[in-house]
């Protein structure tokens, strides 16, 4: 935390219209959160997307200087980490989407770049069925250490972060307001064991309420922090279908759990599914193979052997194509510049790994052998 820039950094979310694309690509143009509040409006035009009105916006924005001290006072008492986009914690996932939030405000003990994270989400009134699929889910994957993701909301949401918990897995859970409060505040209780066991993340301040125009800002965190989605149960309209869509935008690996045709709660997953939006699982072993997190230990056995000949496909050609003007790249810069998934770019990194022209690196990075 840089507690000289952090007024700053606070204040640019607070310039009125700016918004997390703008004030990403005044990042850029002027380097550092505290350099865009000492430009001149002249400058400020020059900047693209920046228009008179923003422009002016910035000039004429020195107050939200003060409501950022007073946020700082609260995070430093409750303890609250500021997690800002140019930060090296800030999550990696969230970089390679275009309208992750700038700034988010975390509290808990749970590493938002852990190798592996999953979403699930769900219905508010989920039927019998829907519960012991969640619960199932969950309970299979207990030994595998991955974290699971979800927005503390009623039905699916709360039932993943208990079970989580119950398993002993990490479960971090994203809100759409601000963390001096829990929304709904019945799970108040599932929150504190969440910050011991997990976290609380939010890109909102304090002070703020849980308005409806909130949870779809919410969900492309929840969509776009995570590599798995899982649907559990939603209707043709259900905010989970909202999350599903973005997390398609940003080419991450969606799956949900079919219903029985007819059903109201089943029309939103096997809409998905119909619609390829989705891969139908039925249980955590479809979902790791689709991921392919199960060729860890198939890895390790393979015997080395230098290849005399390598025929390449033509996506296996596009994947090595990324790396020709960078010598390392980040698993999701490879999922964006080859608008490959995350599970068929795992297939295709793990067998140039095998053919040797690819390395892995710790924190997902690859590089040319």
């Amino acid at each position: 935390m840089n507690l000289d820039e952090l007024p700053y950094q606070i204040g640019l979310t607070l310039i009125e219209g700016i918004g997390d694309v703008n004030a990403k690509s005044l990042l850029a143009y002027c380097g550092s959160a505290s350099e865009v509040f000492k430009q001149k409006q002249a400058h400020l035009l020059k900047i693209p997307g920046i228009g008179s009105t923003w422009a002016k916006s910035i000039v004429n924005s020195k107050d939200v200087l003060k409501r950022a001290e007073e946020e700082i006072e609260f995070i430093q008492k409750y303890k609250i980490k500021p997690l800002f986009f140019s930060d090296e914690d800030y999550p990696a996932r969230l970089k390679y989407c275009s309208d992750s939030p700038v700034l988010m405000y975390y509290k808990g003990n749970a590493d938002l770049n852990h190798d592996r994270i999953i979403s699930v989400v769900g219905t508010r009134k989920p039927s019998s069925y829907g519960k012991e699929k969640a619960e199932e889910f969950i309970s299979e994957i207990k030994d595998t250490g991955i974290l699971i993701l979800s927005g503390l909301a009623y039905g699916v949401d709360v039932l993943a972060h208990k079970t989580a918990l119950d398993n002993g897995l990490k479960t971090v859970g994203v809100v759409a307001h601000g963390l001096d409060r829990i929304y709904p505040q019945i799970h108040d209780k599932v929150a504190k064991r969440m910050i011991g066991q997990g976290g609380i993340l939010t890109d909102f301040m304090s002070g703020t309420n849980p308005d409806a125009v909130n949870f779809p800002k919410r969900n492309r965190i929840v969509a776009g922090l995570c590599d798995a989605l899982v649907v559990i149960e939603s209707k043709r309209g259900g905010g989970s279908l909202i999350t599903a869509t973005i997390a398609n935008s940003y080419n991450k690996d969606v799956f949900a759990f079919p219903g029985r045709a007819g059903e109201p709660l089943a029309e939103g997953c096997n809409g998905l599914i119909k619609q390829n939006r989705a891969v139908l699982i039925e249980n955590a072993t479809d979902l790791m193979y689709a991921m392919q997190w199960q060729e860890t230990e198939k890895k390790k056995k393979v015997t080395k052997q230098i290849p005399l000949q390598i025929n390449l496909s033509d996506e296996e050609k596009k994947v090595i194509d990324v790396f020709v003007n960078k010598p390392s790249l980040h698993v999701d810069e490879i999922c964006q510049a080859t608008e490959f998934t995350v599970s068929k770019i795992s297939a295709l990194l793990l067998q140039l790994e095998f053919s040797y022209l690819i390395k892995s690196r710790p924190g997902k990075i690859y590089e040319l052998a």
